[in-house]
């Protein structure tokens, strides 16, 4: 069921609180990828730009909710946006105490307020509805456009709405196109269909794996993840990285795998080392991972296989890394893997890189522009593969 959107609604002379996700990395008080901060600014300017005002709030990080924290604090945020859009930003102290009232009260047409982090308060986690209520009292109208934490049922996301039954609640910019690639691409793909499953732990991917083997043609399979997978086949994993614990969910895994449609492909190489080291000596070890030896980097004979399964794609799907991107000799197999996807890309394939260390990898290698999609949000993006709906989302206005 469609939802609808900013564009949707008369925002001239109007308060439009919008969630955002402004969770950005952040180091020594700079932040180090604005990514999310950018991914806003088209919804922030259009309601600007037609007479409303908006108000911005967000979370940052994991403080204990106990009040302040300045390493936490969204005032870099606030600034970096207010150069990003050439404007004077408002930032009040607090999220919903006398400050967050009387900056929203003095707000006039044109005017942004980003409000302080809202995990300062412990109402946010626990989607206290007193908390919502003093939230939605801001404004007059209620934006999602924080598509990062869509999966999740904190006040912002859900309680706020709530509360603000009777006023417009509606999608922002962003959201909307999150949900349209994804959707798009899960409900009607153009095939064959590959999706890309990387990262640290096969527990955050199991469920995908699974939702997927119904949906795709192939399912590459990188990152320390493999190992455990490797382990269900009977093979070999020195001291990778690898989650003993659900050896047998995976070996599941791999017989649905077996009597499914979809080819689920494991690394058949892999770059190993014995320390993980900035430019540690490595070597290639074909399909098991030698005692004392660590698996770092999907191989040579991988990549080419993995490739060539790109090269054939119309619609794409990446999440997770293959290596230890991050560092040298170990970034290889995530850059050769991004490179492919560009190339597909250009070749008329739809491909959506699922948020987190997939787009920060992407980001590194200056490929972003060469991708259909860039996602947000990693969670949600992997929740939305596994076919969760969005409470967030189901509770805004229907068109």
């Amino acid at each position: 069921m469609s939802k609808k959107s900013i564009s949707d609604i008369d925002v001239s002379g109007k308060k439009v609180l919008m969630r955002v996700d402004f969770n950005v990395p952040m180091q020594d008080g700079k932040i180090t990828d604005d990514r999310r901060v950018r991914s806003a600014i088209e919804t922030i300017t259009s309601i600007t730009e037609r007479g409303g005002s908006v108000i911005l709030m967000s979370h940052m990080g994991r403080p204990n909710g106990q009040g302040f924290e300045a390493a936490y604090s969204l005032k870099p945020a606030a600034e970096h946006l207010g150069t990003l859009i050439n404007k004077v930003i408002a930032f009040a102290d607090d999220c919903v105490g006398q400050s967050a009232v009387d900056a929203a009260a003095t707000l006039q047409a044109g005017d942004v307020l980003v409000l302080e982090n809202l995990r300062f308060n412990a109402g946010e986690k626990a989607g206290d509805a007193n908390f919502a209520a003093k939230l939605a009292s801001l404004a007059d109208i209620y934006c999602n456009n924080a598509f990062g934490t869509c999966h999740r049922k904190d006040a912002s996301m859900y309680a706020v709405p709530l509360a603000m039954e009777g006023k417009p609640r509606v999608l922002g910019f962003l959201v909307e196109k999150e949900i349209s690639f994804l959707n798009g691409a899960i409900n009607s793909p153009k095939r064959p269909f590959v999706a890309i499953l990387g990262g640290a732990k096969v527990s955050d991917k199991l469920g995908v794996i699974k939702a997927l083997l119904e949906k795709v043609d192939t399912i590459l399979i990188g990152g320390a993840m493999a190992y455990t997978l490797l382990l269900a086949e009977g093979k070999t994993a020195g001291n990778s990285l690898v989650e003993p614990k659900l050896v047998k969910a995976a070996k599941e895994i791999i017989a649905e795998a077996g009597r499914s449609k979809a080819d689920l492909l494991i690394p058949i190489d892999h770059i190993s080392a014995q320390t993980f080291a900035p430019n540690a000596h490595s070597e290639v070890q074909n399909e098991q991972v030698k005692e004392g030896w660590m698996g770092l980097d999907i191989g040579p004979k991988t990549i080419n296989l993995y490739n060539q399964r790109i090269s054939e794609a119309k619609t794409i799907i990446w999440n997770g890394p293959m290596g230890a991107f991050e560092m040298q000799p170990f970034d290889v197999g995530t850059k050769e893997i991004a490179i492919a996807i560009t190339e597909a890309t250009t070749k008329g394939a739809i491909s959506i890189i699922g948020g987190g260390d997939s787009a920060a990898a992407i980001e590194q290698f200056n490929l972003a522009d060469q991708v259909s999609h860039v996602s947000t949000g990693g969670g949600a993006s992997l929740k939305m593969l596994e076919g969760e709906k969005f409470a967030a989302v189901d509770i805004l206005d229907d068109k």
